[in-house]
């Protein structure tokens, strides 16, 4: 087997992985995930694909990762090795479906409107 590669998107963040057979490693901009990530919450989304089909340890992932923040970039990550996961066998669609990790969640950032203090909060009223 070659190396599988893929694209993952959510909010800002787009992540690139590269997928072969090894021993396990996932690597993230040249560090490890446990060094590019800082708390456990990011770790467990990163891991998630490969922790529902008892995979951990079977494949070598190099990934890059540019934009957004630290939860969008750990969301695009899981999604681009969804996604290679499935070109490796496609009998892992179905599991990786229904725990909703195929779908890319377009959600984004609501523009800020002028007049307005946010997107949607309107600065207070005073009446007198």
């Amino acid at each position: 087997m070659e190396v599988i590669h893929t694209v993952g998107r959510r909010k800002c963040a787009v992540s690139r992985a590269f997928v072969k057979p090894g021993k396990g490693n996932i690597i993230i901009n040249g560090k490890p995930y446990k060094e590019y990530f800082v708390n456990d919450y990011f770790y467990t989304k990163v891991e998630q694909p490969l922790k529902l089909l008892n995979l951990e340890g079977k494949y070598d992932i190099k990934i890059n990762v540019h934009g957004g923040g630290p939860n969008g970039q750990a969301e695009a990550i899981r999604h681009s090795i969804a996604r290679a996961l499935v070109e490796i066998n496609e009998e892992y669609r179905t599991v990786l479906k229904s725990a909703g990790l195929l779908k890319r969640d377009p959600r984004q950032v609501e523009r800020k409107k002028p007049g307005r203090k946010k997107a949607r909060r309107r600065f207070q009223f005073t009446k007198r």
